[in-house]
């Protein structure tokens, strides 16, 4: 039996689609990714636990490019005896004697109002483009 083959036919402009993808190609980006990591170190530290300061203090973001993806991951300095005392405070950790302390979920309620934002604006720069 023969095969079928479909065809396609496309008109139209993709000038925005085409400046966006040069935009990206050229960093334009990376300024915006920049003001995203900023403010996502100013709002992990008002919403980290503080006892000494220490963790909240140690907050801070790379943007990590990889050929075809940009990413900004947050990290935070403060470890102890090799554990990640934000990590602890955000899951909860055992005790030494056997007791265990709950974490809690201070990093989640902050993050998603600004992951939020860079979507929308993200998708608005794709339209407007």
């Amino acid at each position: 039996m023969p095969r079928k083959i479909v065809d396609f036919k496309v008109r139209g402009d993709y000038g925005k689609t085409d400046r966006f993808l040069h935009g990206l190609i050229e960093h334009h980006y990376i300024h915006k990714m920049e003001k995203y990591g900023r403010r996502g170190v100013e709002a992990l530290a008002a919403a980290t636990p503080v006892d000494s300061g220490e963790t909240k203090n140690s907050w801070f973001y790379t943007i990590d490019e990889e050929p075809g993806r940009t990413s900004i991951v947050w990290r935070n300095s403060n470890v102890q005896n090799g554990v990640n005392i934000a990590v602890i405070l955000q899951y909860g950790h055992a005790t030494r004697n056997g007791g265990y302390v709950e974490g809690t979920d201070y990093i989640n309620p902050v993050m998603k109002p600004i992951f939020e934002e860079m979507a929308k604006e993200a998708w608005k720069e794709v339209v407007s483009s």
